[in-house]
Parts: C-alpha cells; sequence; structure tokens
C-alpha cells in the first residue's frame, strides 16, 4: 500500500464553462497521462467519453482519473533528491443544474475540491449551489479563477464575490501579471516572486522572474494581508507577525495556509487560464500542499451489514479492515 500522505482525492466542480474539462485535460497533460491534449470544442476532451457530451462539448457524468505529480518542481522540472510522486486521483463532475446530483454523489467521496471560477462572470448560480454541497460534506478547498486571458478578466473581484457571496474567507495566494490578452503570468504572493510560463511548451516550462515594479507596492500589501489570514491558525506565527513578519518562513506560511484550508477555515485562492496553459501547475502544487490526503480526513462511520444496530468506525489507514464508498 502506497504511503497515503502523498495520496490525494480531489474534485474539480464550478458552473457549466467555467473551464472545469479543459483544466482536467491540462493536468492529464502535465502529468504525462495523455500526450496530446484534447479540446472540449474539438470533442475530443479525454473525460467527456459519451457521444452526447462530445457532440454537446458538456460534462453529462462524472468521470473519475489517476494520474501521479511530482512536487515540488523547479521551471517545469522536477527538484532532484527533495520530489516526492504524488499520486491524484480526480473527478472532473458536471456543471450544468441539470446533472447536480451527479456532482452531489462525487461530494461524498471527495477528500478535497478545487472550486474553479469564470474570471468574467465570477460567482455563478451553479457555484452556490456546489460550495453548499461541499459546506454539507465539509469537503476542504481552493479556488481557481480561470479565463484570466478573457475580456472583462477581473481576479480580485472574484475574490471579493467569494467572499461576499459564499460567505467564505478567500485569501488570494497570488495576483495576476495584465489581464485579458495581457495576461503572462502570476505573482506567488509566498515566494514574492513572478511566474511567466512558456507558450512554446504548453505552459511545461516557467521563468521565475523579479515582481514588476509597478505591482511591487500591491504585492507588499496582499502579501501582508496573507500573512496576517493565516497567522491567526498558528500561535508561534502570530507571535512573530507582531514581533517582525519578515522572519516568517515560506515553510512556515505553506503549513498554516494547510491547517487553515483543511480545517474550513480559509480558502486559498489562485489564477491563470486553463486553456493558455497557464496557472495550472502551480494549482496542482497548491493541491499538495494544501488539500488533505486521506490520513488528514476523520474517521468514517457506517453500519455493520449482519447487525444494522451496530455502528462500525474506520480510520483511513492501511492497517484497517478493508471498506469503500461505492459512488
Amino acid at each position: 500500500m502506497a504511503d497515503l500522505k502523498f495520496q490525494r482525492n480531489f474534485g474539480i466542480a464550478a458552473h457549466i464553462d467555467a473551464g472545469k474539462t479543459t483544466t482536467t485535460e491540462r493536468i492529464l497533460r502535465y502529468t504525462g497521462m495523455i500526450h496530446r491534449i484534447g479540446e472540449v470544442h474539438d470533442g475530443a476532451a479525454t473525460t467527456d467519453w459519451m457521444e452526447q457530451e462530445k457532440e454537446r462539448g458538456i460534462t453529462i457524468t462524472s468521470a473519475a482519473v489517476s494520474c501521479k505529480w511530482q512536487f515540488p518542481t523547479d521551471k517545469g522540472k522536477a527538484v532532484t533528491g527533495t520530489t516526492k510522486e504524488y499520486s491524484f486521483n480526480i473527478i472532473d463532475t458536471p456543471g450544468h443544474v441539470d446533472f447536480t446530483v451527479e456532482v452531489e454523489r462525487s461530494m461524498r467521496v471527495l477528500d478535497g475540491l478545487i472550486a474553479l471560477f469564470s474570471a468574467v462572470d465570477g460567482v455563478e448560480p451553479q457555484s452556490e449551489t456546489v460550495w453548499r454541497q461541499a459546506n454539507r460534506y465539509r469537503v476542504p478547498r481552493i479556488g481557481f479563477v480561470n479565463k484570466m486571458d478573457r475580456q472583462g478578466a477581473d481576479f480580485l473581484n472574484v475574490v471579493k464575490q467569494v467572499r461576499e457571496m459564499l460567505g467564505s474567507k478567500a485569501v488570494p495566494l497570488q495576483l495576476p501579471i495584465g489581464a485579458e490578452d495581457d495576461f503572462k503570468g502570476v505573482v506567488d504572493l509566498i515566494k514574492m516572486k513572478g511566474i511567466i510560463w512558456h507558450m512554446e511548451t504548453e505552459g511545461m516550462t516557467f521563468d521565475e522572474i523579479d515582481i514588476p515594479a509597478d505591482m511591487v507596492e500591491e504585492a507588499n500589501e496582499w502579501r501582508a494581508q496573507l500573512v496576517e489570514a493565516v497567522a491567526e491558525y498558528d500561535d508561534q506565527l502570530m507571535e512573530k507577525f507582531f514581533d517582525d513578519p519578515n522572519t516568517i518562513s515560506e515553510d512556515e506560511i505553506h503549513a498554516a495556509i494547510r491547517k487553515a484550508t483543511i480545517d474550513l477555515s480559509i480558502v486559498p485562492m489562485m489564477c491563470g487560464s486553463s486553456f493558455k496553459n497557464k496557472g495550472v501547475q502551480t494549482a496542482l502544487d497548491g493541491v499538495c500542499r494544501y488539500l488533505p490526503s486521506p490520513v488528514d480526513v476523520e474517521a468514517i462511520e457506517g453500519t455493520d451489514p449482519e447487525d444494522p444496530e451496530k455502528k462500525l468506525v474506520r480510520k483511513p489507514d492501511a492497517k484497517e479492515p478493508f471498506c469503500c464508498i461505492g459512488f
């Protein structure tokens, strides 16, 4: 049995047309499961396998795919010596309101969720439905604001909507460098570096750059807000924050974000453009860093099939008797 600490069982959910299947397709490409990206509008996406899905360019049934991801990565290559291989089980769910039951039955088995939003449309009706379902099953999530290359894209406005309309503490981990046709990459507010992806390699590689001069002030402001938001979940971090915020290390911030995310206290927000191959890789790193593994999830309670009155508890441990949740 593989070390469950390096397993991630997560879903991708959103309103219709936010780019869930396109994002799943990029994940399969970057993890080496496919060698050619299939586009939804061509009816060639891997997880849209039904004829009706290919014809209409929409997802009707939830599709599960498995892949592996080397983390951490550097310039698109695995960092030798420190890299761990993470196993992903991903469920691509439908966004159309008519197929909400498919999302509902998937939520029951997920450990974590990437909640996808369109940078143009923000929080939409089905986004709210998905959010309520995730709250009901206490599924930790990270937010990914997609379509940053589209006209009218506004990352911080979507963050504001998640706070106001969904009532969640959305905390940006990135800021976009440019928007619409000028969307080039993101500023990482933890590393305080810019990331620019290479179009010629389908976003497989990237450059780390200094933060553009006209964004330094804004980046400092949002980083301070990020550190303040997560310091509440770690007493040592809170002390450092009041003494000297500059002494807080990247690892400490990551650990505090993970703790607060699993606790459903915050929703880390990232951005990109799946269609233009930008930002998906950092979202996958976010899955490894912040979403729970099976061992971080509470024990499951069920009934003994031979005695319906008797309650049984199964911990997420390879040593426990075998059990599963069918969906």
